[in-house]
């Protein structure tokens, strides 16, 4: 009987760490990251073409910045708040 309680722990412990995995705030999270960074970097230095384009607004840097600061909240909302397992899968038999 240990042995099953040893499999049933180790199987709990492995959905666990799955759910955390593959969180999906942390893929939103991240990849906003990265195209924020990206976007941020290409409107640094904008041409005075994509200025005229754009009517004299910076719209890479700003949707950079908006892009950088929406997967940092993803990131951060994660990190305070991680994914729980639930103590039952639904459709399981009870013993």
């Amino acid at each position: 009987m240990s042995d099953l309680h040893k499999e049933v722990s180790e199987l709990e412990r492995k959905s666990a760490t799955a759910a955390r995995l593959f969180d999906i705030r942390r893929i939103i999270g991240g990849l906003f990251v990265v195209y924020g960074v990206i976007v941020t970097i290409a409107g640094i230095n904008p041409s005075d073409a994509d200025l005229k384009k754009a009517e004299g607004v910076h719209i890479n840097l700003w949707t950079g910045l908006a892009m950088l600061a929406l997967g940092l909240f993803f990131l951060i909302w994660m990190k305070l708040r991680p994914a729980q397992v639930p103590d039952e899968v639904p459709g399981t038999p009870e013993s």
